[in-house]
């Protein structure tokens, strides 16, 4: 069947926290918070994207900024379909007229139902695709890192996104067994600011539990101790308040969301087949995505298992890497739909 307008074929990584388009020869060219800032009154959308997240916690009682992926599924379809379009076009620079329709690979998470999966594809083609394709996502992430996919030998990645952290064994062009769990980037953002309500009575935005989650977060509280100036709004006063925070408090705070990724990493080692194991063993897993980014979880998951754990080389554009390379097997998608995929769940 061959390549439609092959320097337009689209990767979109479609993510809870960020939306990346990859296309055909050029790489990453888009990459933008998801989130979409909506007038409350009419529904209509004000922006989308960065501009839409740069209004977080800023916006008048008229306008609503909301998450049309929550825990890496789709939350509001319509919403998701204007995201999805207005992405598309803004790497195609061409409006509405393409020079010739694009084939698109869109990656979703390995838990979503064919419901979710059809809302998905019916929003690619509304925004213009010719053909449109779903990759999951830990394949995806595998893809991006260079892991051996097509090969007769077991990969172990663990993709730690925004909604959901994918853990995932692929072997031969396909997933051999995956867990996918709700907890994630935005379940440590959330652990951080419950914390920090519940010990200084202070509320912080989820822009700012992000920025400590960078900055001195860490996966087990090690030897060093890292501050931080944090401002917040006083519960008890109201007023805007300044606090310094702990990197062992912060620690504290992530332990279960990070026991809880340390736990599906087992989960999935305990059931793979013992000659995938032995591979696992010898290349070790594989970590990517922003969570990836927490310090010390590549070690706290290396003792938990007892493994070599390394991370992605850009864990950030692993998933986006992987969907555009995955361009390259578009035929594998067309005659095997079920490549790259897994067993849905409904």
């Amino acid at each position: 069947m061959g390549f439609f307008g092959l320097s337009q074929d689209v990767g979109i990584d479609l993510g809870t926290a960020n939306t990346l388009v990859f296309m055909k020869n050029k790489g990453v060219i888009v990459r933008e918070p998801s989130v979409v800032a909506k007038n409350v009154s009419d529904g209509s959308i004000v922006t989308i994207g960065q501009d839409a997240y740069n209004m977080i916690g800023r916006t008048p009682g008229n306008i609503r900024v909301v998450r049309p992926m929550k825990d890496g599924v789709i939350a509001d379809y319509e919403t998701t379909a204007e995201m999805v379009k207005y992405y598309m076009q803004k790497a195609l620079k061409t409006g509405s007229t393409f020079s010739s329709k694009p084939n698109v690979i869109v990656c979703v998470p390995s838990g979503i139902t064919m419901v979710e999966e059809r809302a998905v594809i019916d929003a690619a083609k509304q925004a213009g695709a010719k053909e449109a394709y779903t990759i999951a996502e830990p394949f995806a992430a595998a893809v991006g890192a260079g892991l051996p996919v097509w090969e007769p030998t077991g990969s172990m990645i663990v993709d730690i996104g925004g909604g959901t952290t994918e853990v995932a064994i692929i072997s031969l062009g396909g997933i051999v067994n995956s867990q996918s769990i709700r907890v994630a980037g935005d379940e440590m953002d959330e652990a951080i600011t419950s914390h920090i309500r519940k010990k200084y009575n202070v509320m912080i935005g989820e822009r700012t539990a992000e920025t400590i989650k960078f900055t001195i977060g860490r996966a087990s509280p090690g030897d060093e101790v890292d501050e931080m100036e944090v401002r917040g709004r006083d519960l008890l006063t109201g007023f805007p308040r300044t606090l310094t925070i702990r990197s062992d408090e912060i620690a504290e705070a992530l332990s279960d969301t990070v026991a809880s990724i340390v736990e599906t990493v087992k989960l999935t080692l305990e059931t793979t087949p013992p000659e995938l194991s032995a591979d696992i063993m010898e290349r070790g897993i594989v970590l990517a995505g922003g969570g990836a980014l927490l310090r010390d979880i590549d070690k706290v998951i290396s003792e938990e298992t007892d493994m070599p754990v390394f991370l992605a080389d850009d864990p950030l554009d692993c998933v986006a890497n992987g969907t555009g390379k995955s361009l390259d097997y578009i035929n594998h998608f067309k005659s095997q739909p079920n490549v790259a995929k897994r067993t849905h769940k409904e």
